[in-house]
């Protein structure tokens, strides 16, 4: 797996897979600038659109997307149509389970928003791990543990709503719930 600086290629294409339009075109405007290729989907069905045509180097996905999909859904497939692909995730609802399973299915780094073009560039050129990083003692609250077993559990169950909801005991509706509310650090 090549971690060559993005600036060193010609024109590298980056996938952004990002619902969030005004985010989206931020990112996108920054990434053109620094001479990447942008390519935009802004769900699972208009990425795997995108894959008929293109093999990006780099992508970038949101965790959350509109609709049903997750962001681990398109991870996989990213992953699975390019291993060599370097994929960094971005959420606003990060969580320990969903970090190790987009680094399971695929994904070189897992960034918190809010994340710029900076942080995403480093953490490409950073695919590897660090075993000199702190390791910080932290209490998990009780929100984070029920955060990560949904997470845990949405793809374990191949991201269905109902399979999920049904696993934890607890009404589909209120899971829906649950994934659109935003997360309270």
């Amino acid at each position: 797996m090549s971690t060559e600086a993005p600036a060193a290629l010609s024109s590298p294409q980056l996938l952004i897979v990002e619902d969030d339009e005004a985010f989206q075109r931020t990112l996108s405007r920054s990434f053109e600038r620094r001479g990447y290729a942008v390519l935009h989907a802004t769900s699972l069905e208009s990425m795997q659109e995108v894959l008929n045509e293109h093999t990006p180097a780099y992508a970038v996905v949101d965790l959350k997307l509109a609709g049903k999909a997750s962001g681990l859904a398109c991870v996989e497939a990213l992953h699975r149509h390019s291993p060599d692909m370097l994929i960094v995730v971005l959420t606003g609802y990060a969580s320990i389970a969903t970090a190790v399973e987009a680094i399971k299915l695929g994904a070189c780094q897992y960034l918190v928003k809010p994340s710029n073009t900076d942080d995403i560039e480093t953490a490409f050129n950073k695919a590897g791990g660090d075993a000199d990083i702190d390791v910080t003692p932290r209490a998990t609250s009780i929100k984070t543990l029920e955060w990560e077993r949904i997470h845990e559990t949405l793809a374990a169950t191949g991201f269905n709503i109902s399979e999920t909801a049904r696993r934890l005991g607890m009404h589909r509706r209120t899971l829906a719930r649950k994934l659109e509310k935003q997360r309270v650090k």
